[in-house]
C-alpha cells in the first residue's frame, strides 16, 4: 500500500472518530445520552451507508465499463426510491417498518437494474444510451413519486418528503443494526466478484475469452448491489452521488483496477459520508441540513467536471 493510500485510510478513520464531536457543544446534563444514543449511532449509520454506496458505485462502474455509471445515474436509486415511496404512501402503517420499506426499495432497485442490463444485452445499446435511459428512468420515477405524495394525507406526505431528502438522523442503534445485514450481504457478494470485475475492466470480449461468465457476474453484482442500495434507500432515503464521488476519490489514489478500487471505495465511503453529515450539521447552526442535500450539492459539479474531462 503506497503512502497516499495510507493517508486516505487515515483520513477516513479520522472522519469517523471526530464526527461525533462536531456540532453544538454537549450540555453537561445530557452529554452521555446525546453522544452514545444520537451522535455515535448516527456516525455508525453514515459509515455503513457511505461504505456500501461507495463500493456498489465502483462495482457498477466496472459492470457498465463507464466511470459515470452509478446507482444514481443508471436509475437504481430512483427505482428504489419509488418502491419505498409506494410502501410509505400506499401502506402508511408500514412507515416505521424498515423491513417492509426495504422490500419495496429492493424490488424497485432490482427492476431498474435488470431492466438496464436487458437493454444492454438484448438491444445492444451503447453505454451512453444506457446512461440516458437511467436519466429517463430517474425523471419518470420522480414524477410518479410526486404523484404518490400528492395522493397521500398530510401526515404521510410530510413523512415521505422528509424521507426523500435523505438523512442519517437516528436514535439508538436499531437502524444501523437493521441495515447492517443488507450492507454486509451486498458488500460480501459484490466484493467476491472482484477478480471477474478486474477481467471485465479490460473489456467484455477479453473477459469472456478469459473464462469469465459475464451474465453470472452481472446478475450477482446488480442483484446484490440492488439489495444493498435498497436497504440504504429504505433506511435513510435517497442519498445521491455518493457512488459517483467516492470511487473517483479512491481511483485518484489506487487507480482503476477493481481489485484495489472496490475495497478502497468501501473505506473512503465509510469516512466520506460521516464527514458530509458533520458538515450538514454545522452549515446552518439554527437548522440541521439533510445530508442528502449536501451530497447532491457536491455531486452535481463533480459529474459536470467528469463530463468536461471525458475525451470527445
Amino acid at each position: 500500500m503506497n503512502r497516499p493510500a495510507f493517508v486516505l485510510v487515515g483520513l477516513s478513520l479520522t472522519a469517523c472518530l471526530t464526527a461525533p464531536w462536531i456540532g453544538a457543544p454537549l450540555p453537561d446534563e445530557n452529554a452521555t445520552f446525546i453522544l452514545t444514543q444520537l451522535r455515535i449511532p448516527r456516525v455508525l449509520l453514515a459509515a455503513i451507508l457511505g461504505g456500501t454506496l461507495g463500493l456498489v458505485g465502483a462495482a457498477f462502474q466496472s459492470i457498465f465499463e463507464n466511470p459515470l455509471a452509478t446507482p444514481s445515474t443508471v436509475g437504481t436509486t430512483a427505482g428504489a426510491s419509488l418502491g419505498a415511496l409506494l410502501i410509505l404512501v400506499v401502506w402508511p402503517g408500514w412507515v416505521g417498518s424498515l423491513p417492509g420499506v426495504v422490500v419495496g426499495a429492493f424490488i424497485g432497485a432490482a427492476v431498474v437494474s435488470f431492466g438496464v442490463v436487458l437493454l444492454a444485452t438484448i438491444r445492444g445499446m451503447r453505454i451512453e444510451d444506457l446512461l440516458l435511459a437511467g436519466i429517463a428512468i430517474t425523471i419518470g420515477a420522480g414524477a410518479l413519486g410526486l404523484g404518490l405524495q400528492m395522493s397521500a394525507d398530510a401526515a404521510t406526505n410530510q413523512a415521505a418528503i422528509a424521507w426523500s431528502l435523505g438523512s442519517v438522523s437516528t436514535v439508538g442503534y436499531e437502524k444501523p443494526l437493521l441495515l447492517l445485514p443488507f450492507a454486509v450481504a451486498g458488500v460480501a457478494v459484490v466484493g467476491s466478484q472482484r477478480r471477474a470485475l478486474e477481467a471485465l475492466s479490460a473489456g467484455s470480449q477479453r473477459a469472456a475469452s478469459q473464462g469469465v461468465d459475464l451474465t453470472r457476474t452481472r446478475v450477482w453484482v446488480l442483484g446484490m448491489g440492488s439489495l444493498a442500495v435498497g436497504g440504504c434507500v429504505a433506511a435513510c432515503g435517497p442519498i445521491a452521488f455518493v457512488g459517483l464521488i467516492v470511487p473517483h476519490i479512491a481511483r485518484l489514489v489506487v487507480g482503476g483496477n477493481p481489485h484495489r478500487l472496490l475495497p478502497f471505495s468501501l473505506v473512503v465511503g465509510a469516512g466520506f459520508l460521516p464527514a458530509a453529515d458533520a458538515l450538514a450539521r454545522v452549515l446552518f447552526p439554527a437548522r440541521e441540513l439533510p445530508v442528502g442535500v449536501v451530497t447532491a450539492a457536491l455531486g452535481a459539479p463533480v459529474l459536470l467536471a467528469l463530463l468536461w474531462k471525458r475525451p470527445r
